[in-house]
């Protein structure tokens, strides 16, 4: 490989993989959790789909809610799931909240679920907020330590905060996006999972 070329991809390994630092102050939209020097992988909306017969088993996915509440992947079975990691602390994930909040309405007719993961936020209170402040209307599994998200580290793992991942009805994981994305996005992507099979 020329040395230009090498510098060109060693250049676009860095610009996807830049290290940001959440800040804990609280801009008014749910943030502020107390994780002032929480680091995280911020994405950069990069897309990857899995054709259907390449696709793996999502993992055993379960949890507490933020209100407390038993929940797992498997209470979905049969229908197309976007999941979301995402953090009060984390701005991307407030700047793509109305979207995932809109997509998930769009969407809910056709039968496509939506389950959040709250990662890295040490006390749920200001996750709490942030669902509260962006009228989320979908359970999030509460995870602060991201001990529920290593089980995907052998099929798509969400390595990036906010990570959105599309498992489709036989429960195999159909698609990744890490880093924000729009609601044309999202709903274009959960609709090529559900027609796909």
């Amino acid at each position: 490989m020329p040395v230009l070329a090498r510098v060109g991809a060693a250049v676009i390994g860095l610009v996807l993989l830049v290290a940001c630092t959440g800040g804990g102050s609280d801009d008014g939209t749910g943030g502020g959790s107390g994780n002032a020097n929480a680091r995280f992988v911020s994405g950069s909306g990069t897309v990857t789909t899995i054709p259907p017969a390449e696709r793996q088993p999502a993992p055993a996915l379960a949890g507490k809610t933020l209100s407390g509440k038993r929940i797992s992947l498997a209470d979905f079975d049969g229908k197309v799931v976007v999941l979301n990691v995402w953090g009060s602390w984390c701005a991307p994930c407030r700047k793509e909240a109305p979207d995932l909040v809109a997509a998930a309405r769009t969407l809910k007719p056709a039968g496509v679920e939506f389950l959040g993961v709250n990662t890295r936020d040490n006390d749920p209170g200001p996750a709490r907020a942030f669902v509260r402040t962006f009228k989320v209307t979908y359970p999030s599994v509460y995870d602060p330590n991201g001990e529920q998200l290593l089980g995907f580290r052998e099929t798509l793992p969400p390595s990036a905060i906010p990570s959105t991942l599309v498992i489709d009805r036989q429960g195999r994981v159909a698609a990744r996006v890490l880093g924000t994305l729009s609601q044309r996005t999202l709903e274009q992507l959960a609709t090529d999972v559900e027609e796909s099979g």
